[in-house]
């Protein structure tokens, strides 16, 4: 039992830590409302967000008690790697890993790419992989359009 109990909670840490640097909305249990980028969570759910609206008006950072929060919600569309995973399958077979828990794909053991791009690696097949990111970040968005 204690290592199941071990399991869902390292499970519900991953999940919170990908929603860090993402546009969140909370509510407290008093009913207040913000939005803004979660920056900062700890283990008993004490929230910093960044670029805060709602509330009493414009704040620039705000942390919040974590017994107070009421909920928090991901208000802006995740980065799908999945599916950029799947393109990179096609040039590059057998040779994709995608790494959820780190936020990245990694192709042939020496280029990493995350929501960003590129962001190690370098030579022909990392230019290649770029290409690949920028033409699927550009259909991605003329989607949501």
């Amino acid at each position: 039992m204690e290592k199941v109990a071990a399991t869902v909670f390292r499970k519900f840490g991953e999940e919170l830590a990908t929603l860090i640097g993402r546009r969140v909305g909370i509510e407290t249990s008093e009913g207040k409302t913000y939005q803004g980028y979660l920056v900062g969570i700890d283990e008993k759910l004490n929230i910093i967000i960044d670029n805060v609206t709602g509330g009493d008006g414009k704040v620039f950072k705000l942390v919040l008690n974590g017994s107070f929060i009421k909920e928090v919600r991901l208000i802006e569309k995740p980065f799908e790697l999945k599916s950029l995973a799947e393109r990179l399958e096609r040039v590059f077979p057998s040779l994709v890993k995608v790494r959820e828990e780190i936020g990245a794909i990694i192709v042939m053991d020496k280029i990493k790419l995350t929501e960003k791009g590129v962001v190690e690696g370098s030579g022909l097949a990392a230019e290649r992989a770029k290409g690949i990111y920028d033409e699927f970040v550009k259909q991605s968005k003329a989607q949501s359009t």
